[in-house]
């Protein structure tokens, strides 16, 4: 009788350690479901966020350099040559004059002593018309203009680099300038691989090679190295 009892107890305890191992495979293979399904899914999911918050950061660091090149270009019309440094060109918003200026044609009789006959000059006058403000002139009330050297990233405590120069062209000396930030430095935070694919990316429709410039230290250039959905972006 008790021979009999501890049999159906051991066997009892058997077909719970079957079930329990049962169930215990079956936790595993919906764990090891779940972590494939996680898998596949980040791999479609982390290139389309990968890209927005590319394209996002991209637009804002875009915008930014946009504001640089504006400045430089008054800087250049008014002094003759690009700022090498955000100081001075922060310096010369702040204090900087534009010359209001009309040009028109005009013309006069002079007498020529070759052919001793009045003959009709033509000139251009140049009249001034007045002063006015660098920074009114470019940006108003807003100050975003003092914070031009700063990557518009958040997390981000880095500073464009700025590099200007006269350079000979064809026999002329020709004023020159280049801003520009590594795409490590926007993306910081961003997946490692893709980041690495993206500073590879040479496409008509991306930002060339791993950084975004604005301008050229060897050509004359004052345009930037992204595709022109970016401009058309700010225009919307």
């Amino acid at each position: 009788m008790f021979y009999e009892k501890k049999k159906i107890v051991d066997l009892f305890k058997s077909k719970i350690t079957q079930m329990n191992k049962k169930r215990g495979l079956e936790f595993f293979l919906w764990a090891l479901s779940i972590f494939f399904a996680a898998q596949i899914y980040s791999s479609i999911n982390g290139p389309i966020k990968f890209n927005r918050v590319k394209n996002e950061r991209y637009a804002e660091v875009i915008d930014r350099l946009k504001d640089i090149k504006t400045a430089q270009v008054a800087h250049k019309d008014v002094n003759g040559f690009y700022a090498d440094n955000f100081d001075s060109l922060v310096s010369f918003i702040d204090n900087g004059i534009f010359t209001l200026i009309e040009k028109r044609d005009s013309s006069y009789l002079e007498y020529d002593r070759n052919f001793r006959i009045d003959m009709l000059k033509e000139v251009t006058v140049v009249d001034t018309l007045g002063f006015v403000s660098v920074k009114d002139s470019l940006f108003g009330d807003d100050i975003r203009y003092k914070m031009m050297a700063d990557v518009p990233i958040d997390g981000s405590d880095a500073k464009f680099s700025i590099s200007a120069d006269i350079i000979d062209k064809n026999g002329y000396q020709v004023p020159v300038f280049e801003v520009k930030v590594k795409k490590d430095i926007v993306l910081y935070d961003q997946n490692k691989d893709l980041l690495e694919q993206e500073n590879k990316v040479i496409s008509v429709d991306g930002v060339n090679g791993s950084e975004i410039i604005l301008g050229s230290m060897t050509e004359v250039s004052i345009n930037g190295n992204w595709p022109s959905i970016f401009d058309a972006k700010k225009d919307q």
